[in-house]
């Protein structure tokens, strides 16, 4: 048995947001949300453990008309040992966390002024966010304590999500103060002796992007989950109103569910659900499929990427002839949410998260908690949560047959559907309630305060530039992909100069069948994806769409007067529906029989219609916005993401390439693959030929260029 004395104090520090212990303010602003409910939640979570004496979260003080006057209080107690400490910081008001960098040393001085004139000695800072990552990381060492930290989000991958928004750089400095983010993070992760995550794909693809990240400090530490919200069925959630609500779009209301629920957003793949529900007769036959994504009234007045995925989906029941098999009700409430999850667990039914990416996964954690066995993307946070709970099984998210067997089968075999339900409810108890939580958090920090495990730390340097000043872009079926031997040292190569180069991939194809490609070569995640003929542009492992350069190509863009011009032109016909896209219109090309490529391009322009055709292979032809190729996505990101054009490497193999590979880029045209259309390149300074194929040729263009040092045309 501990005494006082040997029990711990532990030190939270979350600067921004509105905190307090009760009916927290979430969502009334950007910077109260997820973090201010986790921070809170810890708090009591921690201070319940036996180990504890006292737990003190650390926030701002606010003196503001506008806000409860609840955040003006020195001192709140959420319990006998925990409480919320407030500390003036300077200007009083609620600030947006974007306009708090310069009055955090003022908070910092106050808060150790705080810590001094009580005679506190905590045994551990944790810091929440890079704000109180700068505080913390001045405390730690003023102090001599140990510090911990929690990024919750990162700055790198925040730009990354606003300039895909459509945000420019310079406003993004601007209004998000985002370089003295970053250099804050980056000073935080050289200090912190633990940084705790979510999971283990947060620490690779989003810390490993920083100079200073260090893997060993790494531990991931899954949130905990509200128990009494997120509990098995009682029989009772069949007379709710949205019972009845899902039932109105069902002929056999009785049958097991399938159940997804998410954003109508194309990471989601929720189409791709519906087209393997409706490829299944026999998934047909036992069990009903219920979509809840979002909440909508017009579908036409909802922004555009959710009006287009809901769109797809009315589409798509249509197609497949799913009336009266498939729910997918307009309207539901947050607590709503939670006696959906036990509607299906009381039919006997599976929940499904199909997404193309997954970083964490908690609507699996709140249906497994439920008692509803799980079926779920392989990829990203669902393989650590059904490694922990032996609930359900994985799946190719792009997998049609996939997806609807493992749904059979769970759905069949009622013996193991209970085995599974059952080890679902235990395994969220076990690993991811807040009970669990504190204990693991505990397990972390312990050795670090008892001094048992060494804290190493690597010799890092900061890069000269804040943001990457370098890029790799291939084509993907010519240039990179034909023989798998050579993808490893290649994928090698990439990652260990990730720090200052980004990969992208361009390609004709469509996403999901690039996606299909990179996932079965097992290809290095590209920093950014340019599918679609360069219609379509995606960053990162999250695939963040650029929505900007929608706006931008869907200039004089008329797809409907295209085909209309072009239906009766002989030796073109349509590919199929799987090619087309909304800025893309793909065609069979028939040299015997078409016209030459400028009379069709003429005959579009005799019709107002400013197109880019592309001939490709001599066999595919495609029609995209004036505005849209290659090439020219490739330059609106090399913009964006200010990396000069002449430190972008571009290895292409087709006509299609070709307005990437001119200009100022540094370009390869590998061994494996000259194509005629691109003959006449022969002469172009900065077009290297290399006798070496796929991506052996790539890595001789790189050593050519010396790609990553001068970065240069040899003898420039």
């Amino acid at each position: 048995m501990k005494t006082e004395e040997d029990k711990l104090y532990l030190l939270l520090i979350s600067v921004h947001g509105l905190i307090r212990g009760n009916d927290l303010e979430l969502g009334c602003d950007s910077d109260t949300g997820g973090q201010t409910k986790y921070v809170v939640e810890l708090a009591r979570a921690l201070g319940k453990q036996e180990e504890v004496a006292k737990v003190d979260l650390v926030t701002r003080r606010l003196v503001d008309k506008n806000t409860s006057e609840d955040y003006s209080k020195h001192l709140e107690q959420l319990s006998d040992n925990v409480n919320i400490v407030r500390i003036d910081c300077a200007d009083q008001l609620y600030l947006p966390k974007e306009e708090l960098w310069d009055h955090l040393d003022n908070f910092a001085d106050n808060l150790l002024k705080y810590i001094h004139s009580n005679n506190l000695s905590p045994h551990i800072i944790h810091s929440h966010y890079a704000d109180a990552g700068y505080v913390g990381t001045r405390l730690s060492h003023q102090l001599s304590i140990p510090l911990v930290h929690t990024g919750h989000s990162l700055g790198r991958s925040k730009r990354k999500r606003l300039l895909a928004g459509g945000v420019k750089k310079g406003e993004i400095e601007k209004r998000y103060n985002m370089s003295r983010r970053i250099n804050a993070e980056e000073t935080t992760l050289g200090s912190a002796d633990r940084v705790i995550t979510s999971t283990n794909q947060e620490i690779e693809e989003q810390y490993g992007l920083y100079d200073f990240y260090q893997p060993q400090q790494m531990r991931v530490v899954p949130p905990g989950t509200d128990l009494s919200q997120f509990y098995p069925p009682d029989g009772t959630e069949t007379k709710s109103t949205i019972a009845k609500t899902i039932n109105l779009f069902l002929s056999e209301p009785d049958k097991p569910m399938i159940l997804a629920i998410s954003r109508p957003d194309h990471r989601k793949n929720i189409v791709t659900l519906i087209k393997a529900y409706g490829e299944s007769a026999s998934l047909q036959k036992i069990a009903n499929l219920v979509i809840i994504a979002g909440n909508r009234d017009d579908i036409r007045d909802m922004e555009s990427g959710a009006e287009e995925v809901l769109t797809d989906i009315l589409i798509t029941i249509d197609i497949y002839n799913l009336y009266g098999k498939v729910s997918y009700p307009k309207h539901h409430s947050a607590d709503d949410v939670s006696v959906i999850y036990r509607l299906a667990a009381l039919s006997g039914g599976v929940f499904i998260n199909p997404a193309l990416t997954e970083p964490f996964g908690l609507t699996l954690i709140e249906a497994a908690a439920c008692g509803l066995p799980i079926v779920a993307t392989e990829d990203g946070g669902p393989i650590d949560i059904i490694n922990n709970c032996k609930n359900g099984f994985l799946v190719d998210p792009l997998d049609k047959e996939m997806i609807s067997d493992t749904c059979f089968k769970v759905l069949d075999d009622k013996a193991k559907w209970q085995q599974m339900s059952e080890k679902g409810i235990a395994g969220v108890s076990e690993f991811y309630t807040w009970q669990s939580h504190a204990e693991k958090y505990l397990a972390v920090i312990k050795p670090v305060i008892d001094k048992t495990e060494p804290v190493t730390r690597m010799n890092l340097q900061r890069r000269n530039r804040l943001y990457r000043n370098r890029a790799v872009f291939s084509d993907l079926d010519q240039s990179l992909l034909g023989d798998p031997s050579l993808l490893p040292e290649f994928s090698q190569v990439l990652k260990d100069n990730a720090r200052c180069s980004s990969f992208g991939i361009t390609t004709g194809r469509r996403l999901d069948s690039a996606l299909k490609l990179i996932k079965q070569h097992k290809l290095p995640f590209p920093d950014a994806l340019v599918t679609s003929l360069g219609t379509e542009i995606y960053y990162g492992q999250y695939l963040t769409r650029d929505v900007a350069w929608d706006d931008h190509i869907d200039y004089l863009w008329r797809p409907n007067k295209v085909r209309t011009i072009l239906r009766d032109i002989p030796g073109l016909s349509l590919q199929k529906k799987a090619e087309q896209s909304r800025y893309k219109i793909s065609y069979f090309y028939d040299a015997a029989h078409a016209p030459g490529i400028d009379d069709i391009r003429q005959l579009l322009l005799q019709h107002e219609q400013t197109v880019n055709v592309v001939l490709s292979f001599g066999q595919f032809l495609d029609v995209v916005p004036v505005r849209a190729s290659k090439g020219l996505a490739l330059r609106w990101y090399a913009e964006q993401w200010d990396i000069p054009l002449e430190h972008i490497l571009v290895a292409g193999g087709s006509g299609a390439d070709e307005d990437m590979i001119r200009g100022n880029t540094l370009a390869v045209l590998v061994a494996n693959r000259h194509d005629e259309e691109l003959s006449d390149m022969i002469d172009l300074e900065r077009v290297y030929y290399t006798k070496m194929p796929y991506a052996a040729g790539i890595m001789d263009a790189i050593d050519y260029y010396d790609f990553f040092q001068t970065c240069k045309v040899p003898g420039e």
